[in-house]
């Protein structure tokens, strides 16, 4: 994944290439993570779909979910915003 940008306290999680962004491991589960959750290190926030090949996008650092930017199945392009995070 693409190093996190810093800006003000905030960290901006962006993907690190094409592919279709999804918010839960499967359709009838619900989302990783909502507006509000508090996450750790590494937790999983989402999943990215490239060339029929998922990659997991991880929490680049403790914090609070503060936008989640893309809309579930939504196609993304290289370095595209998905989530920042309140670092805490």
């Amino acid at each position: 994944m693409n190093e996190p940008e810093e800006n003000a306290g905030r960290i901006e999680v962006r993907v690190p290439m094409s592919g279709v962004f999804y918010r839960s491991p499967a359709p009838d589960q619900p989302p990783y993570v909502e507006v509000g959750d508090v996450v750790k290190k590494k937790q999983v926030l989402g999943l990215l779909e490239t060339m029929k090949v998922f990659q997991k996008i991880k929490s680049p650092s403790n914090g609070t979910i503060v936008e989640i930017v893309p809309n579930n199945e939504t196609a993304l392009k290289d370095n595209d915003l998905v989530f920042v995070l309140e670092k805490g």
